[in-house]
This record gives C-alpha cells, structure tokens and sequence, in this order.
C-alpha cells in the first residue's frame, strides 16, 4: 500500500483569483544569516554592516539587508506558487515596511491576484500578492510578482483571463516607514565609503559600477539553500539537464543581490532599497559567468516629514559576460542588448 504525502507543487490549473496561500515555514533570521549573505554578496554599505555605525545615526543596531528580507520571504512562496514554474517573470509595487533586525522571525501569505493561460495551452502566468509579517503580525514587505507555471493537464480549459493593474512606481509617501529619523550629522561618510548625499546625484546621471564578480555553481547553491527556496530549476541537474538550458538556472535573486551589492561602488551612501517598482529578468544566468552593473537616476523625491533623508529613484541594470562602460541597456529596435539579464525600477533612501 502506498499513499502520497509529499507535496508536488501546484500547477497552473490548481490556481484561482481570489485564493489565499498561507505558506510554511516560518523563518527566525540572526546574525548568522546576516554574515553568511555578507559572505555570499560581499554588500558594503555601512548601515548594515557596522551596530556601531547604525547606532550611531539612530537605528537601534544595523538592520538586516534588505534583500535577505526579501529573498527570505520570497523564499517561503516557492513549495506553493513556483515550485513549478518555468520562470519567474518579473516584480512590481515592492514595499519595505519596516527594519528587521537579526532575532527576528519571518512568515508569508499570498493572495492570487491574476491567471492568464499563455497561448502554447501548456504554462500559464499566475499573479501574486505576498506579505511577509514578523512574529508580532506586522507587515514588513509586500510585493506582487508574476511566475510562468506549467499545467499538468494540458487539455484542461483555460480559466477567465484575469491581467491585474499594477502601478507604475511607488509613491514616494509610502518610502520613509523602514528607516528611522537618522542624525545626519553624524552619517560619517569617510566610513561610509563616500561623500556623495542625495543633492549630489542629478536626474539623468548614469553611472558604471565598474566591478565585475564571477557566480560559482557552490556559491548560488548555498544562496538559494539560505532561502529555502525550493525551485527545482534551481536544484535539481538530473532533471534540468534534459530541459531547455540542459543545467541549472541561478535563482533571479542572486542577481539581483549581486547587482545591489555591486551598486555600492557609486552609490554608497544609499543604504537602504525602500522600494522595487519594477523588475524583469531579461535572460538567464549560468555559474560560471560574470556580472557587472550600471545605474541611471531616474527621479529624485522629497520624502513627507523627513529632513534626514532623500529618495533617489533608479534603473539597476545588470550585465552578464560584459563591463558596463557604454552602459548596455536597449537596442534601436527595443529589445535588450546582448548580456543584459535584469532591468530593476528601484527607489533608494540616501542621507541629504
């Protein structure tokens, strides 16, 4: 007699708008996580490396990176919404709410918010909106994302085509709740790596983040593992090997990680990401190859109540297997240049 426990995954068919996942498992991060994403990213900025620094400006002690927050709740998402998914597509309306500090634990709910089968009548778009809590049931993150799922059944009808409006960008009201009033006398940017505030940047500036760093197969593999992110395009080569790339893909936050921590070098003192108003993942990334990163300031941003702080909005682009000097984005006709694999709207929270 055998009976199945374990669980498959949900595929395209087993979604409907409306439907509230409460994923497991809840996830207790501490400075070990902390050090371990340092280890993996090498990120620079001063906020989070240094309590005394922190504590210094005001925060009660350096606040965990930002995008740890995240991956880790994106990571509860996985085993319930992308487990079989072919590809995540992309990211929109991302809110950090509030400072975590290492002590603290993260759990996830999701509501389904869009279906849309594609027209290969195979994979379908399902739509996302994910909030990740701590343990006191405050909110601090929200994100919607969209994720390309196969079906199971390929002859089962196609449910009503439900496409939800996204907003372009974040208000810039809703950017200042995860950073606490700072004393920006004393930001001491000889610490901090650099002397550029928020009224030195200029609408329009592009800016080459120069280095490069290499994503070993260990390296992406321990990454995702930190994540509990279960994605078997991410895991499993005995079964990657015979799909379409014939290896594994890197998780997109990897790159997205990478790119961050590459934007120090020229955006130092922007230390906390307060919101992803948009993001594609344009290509794949592979160990073995290398990325670099550039960035445009898009939009500068007075933030309500806040004399301490700046928002500066940004198009984090991220290159694979090519420097960034002539900054690589679109080509004449639209499309990307060859070895763009990510195109990231983001506000930055920078000291004035």
């Amino acid at each position: 007699m055998s009976t199945t426990k374990t669980n498959p995954g949900n595929y395209f068919e087993d979604f409907h708008v409306g439907q509230i996942i409460r994923h497991a498992t809840p996830r207790t991060l501490t400075v070990g996580d902390a050090a371990l994403y340092m280890g993996l990213y090498g990120p620079r900025f001063a906020v989070q490396s240094s309590d005394a620094f922190a504590r210094t400006i005001g925060y009660p002690s350096a606040p965990l990176d930002d995008l740890l927050v995240f991956h880790t709740v994106f990571g509860k998402t996985v085993p319930d919404i992308s487990l079989n998914a072919i590809a995540n597509l992309g990211y929109a309306d991302c809110r950090f709410e509030k400072p975590v500090y290492p002590g603290t634990t993260l759990s996830t709910v999701s509501e389904v918010i869009g279906l849309k089968e594609n027209s290969n009548g195979k994979t379908g778009t399902v739509y996302v909106r994910s909030t990740g809590a701590d343990e006191k049931g405050e909110t601090v993150l929200s994100y919607t994302r969209w994720v390309m799922v196969r079906k199971k059944d390929e002859a089962s009808p196609a449910p009503e085509a439900v496409v939800p409006a996204l907003p372009e960008i974040v208000a810039p009201e809703a950017l200042a709740a995860a950073v606490p009033a700072i004393d920006v006398s004393r930001f001491d940017t000889n610490l901090s790596g650099s002397p550029f505030r928020w009224g030195d940047y200029e609408v329009g500036e592009k800016i080459d983040h120069v280095d490069g760093m290499t994503v070993e197969e260990a390296e992406h593999q321990i990454a995702t593992r930190l994540y509990q992110n279960t994605a078997k395009v991410h895991f499993n080569q005995h079964t990657e090997g015979q799909g379409r790339f014939g290896r594994r893909l890197i998780y997109g936050g990897v790159v997205i990680s990478l790119a961050r921590a590459l934007s120090f070098n020229g955006l130092n003192n922007a230390f906390h990401l307060a919101a992803i108003n948009a993001g594609r993942h344009v290509a794949p990334l592979f160990a073995g190859d290398t990325v670099y990163a550039w960035s445009e300031v898009l939009d500068k941003a007075e933030l309500p109540g806040r004399s301490d702080i700046g928002a500066l909005r940004t198009r984090l682009v991220a290159v694979k297997n090519r420097a960034c000097a002539d900054f690589p984005f679109k080509t004449a006709e639209g499309g990307y240049d060859e070895g763009v694999i990510l195109d990231l709207d983001v506000w930055l929270a920078i000291p004035k």
